[in-house]
This record gives C-alpha cells, sequence and structure tokens, in this order.
C-alpha cells in the first residue's frame, strides 16, 4: 500500500505549533551589561530543553519588532543609570520573566517567526522568504505565462509558508496569489500519491471550496497559485482588516469587537458544515479549519487551502485539540476548529481559553447551544458531535441554501486508499501526543500536591504520629524483656506458653544430651 510509517529522515520537520516555555534561570552581571540565562522547553519533555543567552537589549529589539501588534507588551522600562544594581537586576529579571510568559502564552504571538527565532535560533536560522523565492524562481522558467507583482509579507501565521501577489499574462487584471510551503511532520503519502493529489486539485470544483489555478511540487514542497479576492477572507470580515496587511497587525488587537449578524452565522456556518461534511463523505481529511481559511466571495464561503493535509502541515489550533483526548479524529478536529470559528462569528474575537466555562450573551440561544457543545468542558471531556449531528441543530437545520453548482470531486481508488492509511497515521501520532501530554499533566499535578504545604503539614503529622508510635512499641518491648529477666533469675516461674504452643523442653532434658 502507497503510504510511510514515517517520512524519510531528510523531511523530519519540526511542528512548528507544539508551544516553547521559557524560564530566566540565573543572570550573570559583565563589565557594562548583564546577561540573563534562559532555559527554553519544547513541548513537555525535559529532554528536549536548551539555554540561550539573551541581553535587555535583545529583549527591546524583539518587542520593537512586535510593536506591529497593536498589545500593550508587558517590557520593563529601560534604564540609563544604576542599571548594574544587584536589587534592580533580580527586580527586572522578574519583569523579563513575565515579559516571556505574556508572549509564550498568546497564541498568536507565540508562533511568530522572531518570537521562534529569539527563543530557538538553531533551529529557526533559515531565510524562508529566500528558500520560497529560490523555489518559485525555478517555478517561471518552466511556467513563464506567470509573473510576480509584489511579495505579501507575513499575511499568513505559518512560519514557513510564503505568499506572492501575482498575474497572468493573459489575464492580467485578474489578481493571483501564490503560497509555498515547506512539507510539514505529518506528510505520510509516498511521492508518487503526492503528486497525484496535488495535481488533482485545480479539477476539483465545489460550490464552498475556493478554486485553484495551478500546483506543482518537488521533494520538499509544494507551489500553489488560486484567486486572489481584494476583500480577503472571513476573519478579515470579523476583524474589519486589510487582506494584505500582517498577520499580527490584522488579528492581534482588533480596534472594534463586533460579531457577525445572525442571518450571517447561521448561513456562513452552514455552508462550511455542508463542505465539511462533503469532504469527509468523499474520504478526504481537511483538519485546518479557521476563519484565515475562509475566502469570501459575496455572502458565499469557500474552502481553502486543502493541500495543507496533503502537505502533512500542522492545524492552527492544534495546541488546543491535543489537550483533549476525546478531540482524537479528523472529524473531531474539524468540529472543534469549527467551534472555535462559530465563536469568533459570533462575539468578533476567539476565546479567552478552551475550555469555556461560560459563554457571553449571543443574538440568539441557539447559537450557544452549537458552542456549549463543542467548546464547554462536558463536550472536551467526554467528546465531539459530528458534522452531521451540528448539521441538523435548530441554528443550521433552518438555512435554505441557494448554490445549485454541480461538485466535481474525483479520487482515484488507489489514492483514496493511500488518503486514508495517511489519515490513520496522522491520527495514530496525534493519539500518542495526547497520552504524553496527560501523563505528564497527571505526574505534574501529584507532584505538585506532594509539593503543596497542606501535603507537607499533613507528612509532618503523620511522622509524628509514626515516631510516638514507635516510640511507644520500643518502650513496651524494653519493658517486657526486662519482665522475662527478672521472672527467669527468680526460678518461681515457667516461660509465657499459649495453649496451642507445644510445651518448652525442661532445663534437665537439655542436660541429658
Amino acid at each position: 500500500m502507497a503510504f510511510m510509517e514515517k517520512p524519510p529522515a531528510s523531511r523530519l520537520f519540526l511542528d512548528d505549533t507544539v508551544p516553547l516555555t521559557a524560564v530566566i534561570e540565573a543572570s550573570q552581571s559583565l563589565q557594562s551589561h548583564t546577561e540573563y540565562i534562559i532555559r527554553v522547553q519544547r513541548g513537555i519533555s525535559m529532554e528536549n530543553s536548551w539555554q540561550i543567552i539573551r541581553r535587555y537589549s535583545d529583549f527591546d529589539m524583539l518587542n520593537n519588532g512586535l510593536q506591529i501588534s497593536g498589545l500593550s507588551l508587558p517590557l520593563p522600562p529601560k534604564k540609563l543609570l544604576g542599571n548594574m544594581d544587584r536589587e534592580f537586576i533580580a527586580e527586572r529579571q522578574k519583569g523579563l520573566q513575565n515579559y516571556l510568559n505574556y508572549i509564550t502564552s498568546n497564541h498568536i504571538l507565540s508562533n511568530y517567526e522572531p518570537v521562534k527565532k529569539f527563543l530557538d535560533p538553531s533551529n529557526y536560522s533559515a531565510n524562508y522568504t529566500e528558500i520560497a523565492l529560490q523555489q518559485v524562481s525555478m517555478f517561471f522558467r518552466s511556467e513563464p505565462k506567470f509573473e510576480v507583482v509584489e511579495p505579501l509579507k507575513d499575511i499568513g501565521w505559518r512560519l514557513r509558508k510564503r505568499y506572492f501577489l501575482m498575474k497572468c499574462k493573459n489575464q492580467p487584471k485578474e489578481p493571483l496569489v501564490l503560497s509555498w510551503a515547506d512539507l510539514g511532520t505529518d506528510k505520510y503519502l509516498q511521492d508518487k500519491d503526492f503528486q497525484t493529489a496535488i495535481k488533482l486539485l485545480p479539477s476539483w470544483t465545489h460550490p464552498y471550496i475556493h478554486r485553484v489555478t495551478f500546483t506543482t511540487a518537488s521533494e520538499s514542497s509544494a507551489l500553489v497559485i488560486r484567486p486572489f479576492n481584494e476583500k480577503g477572507t472571513l476573519k478579515d470580515l470579523i476583524y474589519k482588516a486589510k487582506p494584505k496587511d500582517p498577520f499580527l497587525k490584522k488579528y492581534c488587537n482588533p480596534r472594534k469587537i463586533q460579531g457577525l449578524e445572525l442571518q450571517q452565522i447561521k448561513t456562513f456556518g452552514r455552508q462550511i458544515l455542508e463542505v465539511l461534511k462533503f469532504l469527509h463523505d468523499r474520504g478526504y481529511p481537511y483538519g485546518h479549519l479557521h476563519a484565515s481559511n475562509i475566502m469570501l466571495e459575496g455572502e458565499t464561503c469557500r474552502l481553502m487551502d486543502l493541500e495543507n493535509f496533503l502537505l502533512g502541515l500542522p492545524s492552527f489550533y492544534r495546541s488546543y485539540f491535543t489537550q483533549f483526548r476525546k478531540i482524537h479524529t479528523l472529524e473531531s478536529i474539524d468540529v472543534h476548529c469549527f467551534g472555535h470559528l462559530l465563536y469568533e462569528m459570533t462575539y468578533g474575537r476567539p476565546p479567552d481559553s478552551i475550555p469555556v466555562d461560560q459563554f457571553p450573551p449571543a443574538p440568539s440561544m441557539s447559537v450557544v447551544s452549537v458552542l456549549e457543545s463543542i467548546l464547554s468542558c462536558e463536550a472536551c471531556k467526554s467528546g465531539m458531535p459530528s458534522v452531521s449531528q451540528l448539521l441538523q441543530m435548530p441554528l443550521f437545520s433552518d438555512v435554505v441554501l441557494m448554490n445549485t453548482e454541480k461538485p466535481q470531486f474525483k479520487i482515484p481508488t488507489k489514492l483514496k486508499e493511500a488518503l486514508k492509511t495517511a489519515k490513520e497515521c496522522m491520527e495514530k501520532r496525534l493519539v500518542e501526543e495526547q497520552k504524553s501530554i496527560y501523563q505528564h499533566r497527571r505526574l505534574t499535578r501529584a507532584q505538585s500536591h506532594h509539593g503543596s504545604e497542606e501535603e507537607k503539614k499533613k507528612r509532618k503529622i503523620l511522622a509524628r504520629k509514626k515516631s510516638k508510635r514507635t516510640n511507644c512499641e520500643s518502650g513496651e518491648e524494653q519493658s517486657m524483656k526486662c519482665n522475662n529477666s527478672n521472672n527467669s533469675g527468680s526460678g518461681t516461674s515457667s516461660p509465657l506458653t499459649s495453649p496451642s504452643s507445644p510445651t518448652p523442653p525442661s532445663t534437665a532434658e537439655h542436660a541429658s544430651f
């Protein structure tokens, strides 16, 4: 069968969505400046950690690059005089730790390339724009009909993906966008099947799938060209953003937070669920649903980036659903991601945390019912509803879809089998990661409980009780020994026996041997 259990060593890429944590372990003062020694860890394994050394000026440079987000970042202020005092250095270290905690816990900032390079320079030293340009230049040698208009810098969230505004020389007024992406951790298709699937993308049409103009792939990356919509994506509509602006500027700190109208929520939600059901029914996994992957054409949502599954790229929300062992299939991933999307459409912003304990007032209780079935504590623990079940809920069941375009979506039988196996391999890796996270969480809780003040007090009390009991038992044993010694010395009493014990032999009997 056409699949690989693991990608070849040359294709083993990092999963960029695995969170990085950073702890300042120490500081060392030199003649003119102070250096901070930082322990960085990828994921839950202490073995996957390393040290970096940073000065305050390095933090300041990173912070300047993050200003485009519009967020009020908690970097401690500069100080020209007295900045070598021991107390000041200790206080600044606390402030810098707080700053690191802030940027590593922010879902968008933590995936930003300068942040990754700051914390993990050995793995993120490559210039992905330069690599993309090399690949795109090679492509243009064989396809001279396309022409680059301008690079679209940082419009997406992926580190290893680059965008270029294009045009076709035959149709110069129709803007196109070219996306180049490296292969990811979950690329399990063999090259032959991978090439077949990539070439099929332009032939697939559906009322709610954004069409692809051209595709090509090498051994390490893929290039996709599709129409560019000046009005942008569903996320651009929600955040009232300009499509060509950088991702951080568009979505980190929106000026006005406002959800969509109820009818838009119902219509867009129904269209998205319909296309997800269509893909799952035909054996094509998706797994990459979020508002930036939905192109808007009037009042019609069109799903983008179907190639992400083929490339083995991690999902935007992977760091969320890896926390819940019941979200372990591609369909349950799509449903969970739909919950995030529905929340954004309803409230104009992402949820503060997952699971959601309490939902703010919504345009309709039917919206809250759907959100509760996906993002509540109970849903995350017990499992996701199916796409078909969501379509039957009151929020979407009465929506009438007017589009009559007939889908064209043929997948050869052999490729369908390869896709199924690749899906199973992807789900297997997810389950293993979730199991590791679950075991780590249990161990951390146990250690935290063991080290708590209350638990320490309990252990001290138990230790004192045990010590008293041991002393009492020792005293009783010593007293019994003394009594036995006194009795044998007087010669007036015999050894203690129980009714069931044999009578000890007499001294005379021992002497006769």
